[in-house]
């Protein structure tokens, strides 16, 4: 009898093992397109014989069937750690990328309306001028041109100077997202303890926890190591930003001002944790890594060579064009004027008379053109723009050949770990049928216990 009842739990302990199975596979395919949901899978653990029934006694059954144990998420800890990093150069790349062919499309090099261009008409205007000095439509002609020229360079200035203004207003809604992503987390991990700690199921916690830790590293290419407690403690450019459940904040302390503006100092960040305040160094990778590093380095250097290209030009014209002489016999003028400070954005025509264009390399005001003969010739400014704009070039394509290599690495590990943690509809499919044949076939075992109980209650001892 005894036997006979211990099957009954048998059978018992199989119907809860395999009702908890096609629950945890229909919530499978239930989240099968939920972001960042972990598939799970329910841990059997078989039930052995007692190490000592009784005193002077012997286990004579076979087991005691199957205990329901955790619920476990498939994921693997080193493709976690792995996809972090790569997100994090993938995001640093791609921000990378989408600015510098943005402003490279503002430069419109090679085409008809760039500065190229406009440098080639304004020395083309010089020559015409040379075959008719004494032509008002030909000196009226060079101004024309030289104010294209001037308004070629201020444009591709603004360019760059709005291009640096919107990417300081992206840097600030960026590291407000990474302080609410990281106060996020802190929660997220407190949670995850008290989950643990109460023995209820944490895998929601878990798949927001990673997910949230995603993103961080998206953001600012941060680190991030698994607690005891389950959470995950995160540093960037290796200073602490969430350490369980408490968070700093991270700061913009250099390079932009709080409305927006530029200090004139290269952008530098702090994490500040209660009455603690830690310098992060500017390697950092992600999104914020990549706006630091345009906004530090290479949108100011493309903005310092335009500008020193712009001051060549002037120099050189005005220095030739004071040694010649315009239409009165006076000797010319500056034709260029700017600002110091910004060269390229301040650029301007400074003569309006087209009497003043010195043409002439004679006093007297005689009908000469061998000053603008010179004028005409190629000057160091063509060349040095030349290089700024090839330099510019390189680098663009460098950079969108890194990021379409590291796109491909970026999708090898995402698929490693969509293989391990995505939901297979057909898989789940097949675990939820077996676990509904292995519920029937235990039902079945409980029928035929209750049938042989019958018969031994029932029948058993019966007189006729």
């Amino acid at each position: 009898m005894a036997g006979t009842l211990s099957s009954l739990n048998t059978a018992l302990t199989a119907l809860r093992f395999n009702r908890v199975a096609m629950d945890v596979a229909a919530n499978n395919i239930a989240n099968a397109t939920t972001e960042g949901y972990a598939r799970r899978r329910v841990e059997g653990e078989a039930i052995g014989a007692p190490a000592q029934p009784a005193m002077w006694s012997r286990y004579d059954g076979v087991g005691g069937g199957v205990a329901t144990g955790a619920t476990e998420r498939m994921v693997d800890s080193f493709l976690d750690a792995r996809a972090r990093r790569e997100h994090g150069a993938q995001s640093y790349l791609d921000v990378r990328a989408g600015v510098l062919q943005r402003v490279e499309s503002g430069i419109g090099e090679p085409g008809d309306n760039g500065v190229a261009a406009a440098l080639a008409d304004f020395r083309s205007g010089w020559h015409d001028l040379a075959n008719n000095p004494g032509g008002d439509a030909a000196r009226s002609q060079l101004l024309a041109r030289a104010e294209t020229l001037a308004g070629a360079l201020r444009n591709q200035a603004t360019n760059i100077a709005t291009e640096q203004s919107d990417q300081r207003y992206r840097l600030q809604a960026m590291v407000s997202e990474v302080n609410t992503v990281a106060s996020d987390l802190a929660a997220t991990n407190a949670n995850v303890a008290v989950a643990k700690l109460n023995g209820t199921d944490a895998g929601t916690l878990l798949d927001q926890r990673d997910q949230l830790a995603l993103r961080l590293s998206e953001l600012t290419g941060s680190v991030a190591t698994v607690r005891t407690d389950g959470g995950l403690d995160v540093t960037v450019g290796g200073v602490a930003l969430v350490t369980g459940k408490d968070a700093g904040r991270f700061v913009i302390s250099g390079g932009v001002t709080p409305s927006g503006g530029d200090d004139g100092q290269p952008v530098s960040f702090t994490v500040v944790t209660g009455a603690t305040t830690v310098a992060v160094p500017t390697s950092l990778r992600g999104e914020v890594g990549a706006v630091a590093d345009l906004l530090t380095t290479t949108l100011p250097a493309y903005a310092d060579g335009l500008s020193a290209v712009a001051r060549t030009l002037a120099d050189t014209v005005n220095a030739q064009h004071a040694a010649g002489f315009d239409l009165g016999g006076t000797a010319g003028q500056p034709l260029f004027s700017y600002n110091a400070s910004d060269a390229a954005g301040t650029l301007a025509v400074a003569l309006t008379d087209p009497a003043g264009v010195a043409a002439s390399g004679i006093t007297g005001g005689g009908l000469d053109g061998s000053n603008a003969d010179l004028l005409g010739v190629t000057g160091p400014a063509d060349g040095d723009y030349q290089r700024l704009v090839n330099s510019f070039g390189t680098e663009v394509a460098s950079v969108q050949r890194l990021a379409v290599s590291q796109s491909l690495l970026t999708h090898q590990v995402d698929g490693a770990r969509e293989q391990l943690s995505g939901v297979n509809l057909d898989e789940e499919t097949v675990s939820m049928l077996q676990a509904q044949r292995a519920y029937e076939a235990a039902s079945r075992v409980m029928s035929v216990m209750d049938s042989v109980l019958d018969t031994l209650i029932n029948r058993t001892g019966l007189l006729r």
